[in-house]
């Protein structure tokens, strides 16, 4: 198939080689001419603008932005949807709010186009293995862009969630569940590695994804980080989010489902971005008051 690709990051760029691998025709486009001259090198059409993408690809168009979520994604949207012609489709595989999806297919419907919202999961890993993809948006649509996602996706390795919003939605899910998980394996590997004995974290790791119930791809990925640095020495435990966790949590609210795991863990990451706690100066400062307990005071 024929599709347009705004967006060379490392997953875009990552994506673009893939479908090129499985023979699709790509018009590519990023801010970065060096990053579309690199997508030129392995097949890929180049675009030197927006205009320059869209005139390069035959309608019935379909073009998949792969752009940073929130404004940017916003802003590319809304520019190329004024490009188009009636027919035309567009495909947001950022990490979009399904709300944000909702709003915009009926405001592209309106203008005789097209809206596919489709949560990716795969990560730098996504070249060779394969991306995981939940896909929201009219079933017809969906079906006829199925080569695209066929080809990006391992067997078996994509799905039609719903309607508009639907993609996302699972996708916001999916993350939090991500977010749970790592914090399972991060609070388990620190208690082994204070305890009494000496032990190999890494082999550890390794160890339970030969038929342990907590075998996963997060965990495989922990075995290698830690044999390339076993105490993890080389890192800050500085924890960034990317906006899923605190969406999912949020719909929990909206919908009263208890969600303690993964609140708590993005508010470890929360913690994880202090050089210092209030909160937990004023414990001590309490603790100093009503029982004239020792406190640390800093140089």
């Amino acid at each position: 198939m024929e599709l347009g690709f705004i967006g060379l990051g490392k997953m875009g760029m990552n994506m673009v080689q893939r479908l090129r691998q499985g023979r699709h025709q790509l018009v590519a486009y990023d801010l970065s001419l060096d990053l579309v001259r690199e997508a030129e090198s392995f097949g890929c059409v180049g675009a030197k603008s927006l205009e320059d993408l869209v005139a390069k690809l035959k309608p019935p168009r379909a073009i998949w932005i792969m752009v940073p979520s929130g404004a940017p994604t916003e802003s590319t949207v809304n520019t190329v949807a004024g490009l188009l012609q009636s027919g035309d489709t567009l495909i947001d595989g950022g990490n979009t709010h399904f709300h944000d999806d909702v709003r915009r297919a009926a405001a592209l419907t309106k203008m005789g186009l097209h809206y596919i919202d489709a949560g990716t999961s795969g990560g730098v890993w996504g070249l060779k293995l394969g991306y995981c993809l939940m896909v929201g948006g009219e079933e017809s649509l969906v079906t006829r862009l199925a080569p695209i996602f066929s080809t990006l996706a391992p067997e078996n390795g994509w799905a039609h969630m719903g309607s508009h919003g639907a993609g996302h939605y699972v996708k916001m899910v999916h993350n939090g569940i991500e977010y749970s998980m790592m914090q399972g394996y991060a609070e388990g590997f620190e208690l082994m590695s204070k305890s009494q004995y000496n032990l190999d974290l890494a082999r550890i790791a390794d160890l339970w994804m030969h038929g342990s119930v907590v075998r996963s791809w997060l965990l495989e990925l922990t075995a290698s980080a830690l044999q390339e640095d076993p105490k993890l020495d080389g890192l800050k435990g500085y924890v960034q989010d990317s906006g899923e966790g605190r969406w999912t949590i949020l719909e929990a609210l909206e919908k009263a489902v208890p969600v303690p795991t993964l609140t708590a863990a993005l508010f470890t990451r929360f913690r994880s971005r202090q050089e210092e706690s209030f909160a937990e100066k004023m414990l001590a400062a309490m603790r100093k008051a009503f029982g004239g307990h020792a406190v640390r005071k800093r140089e």
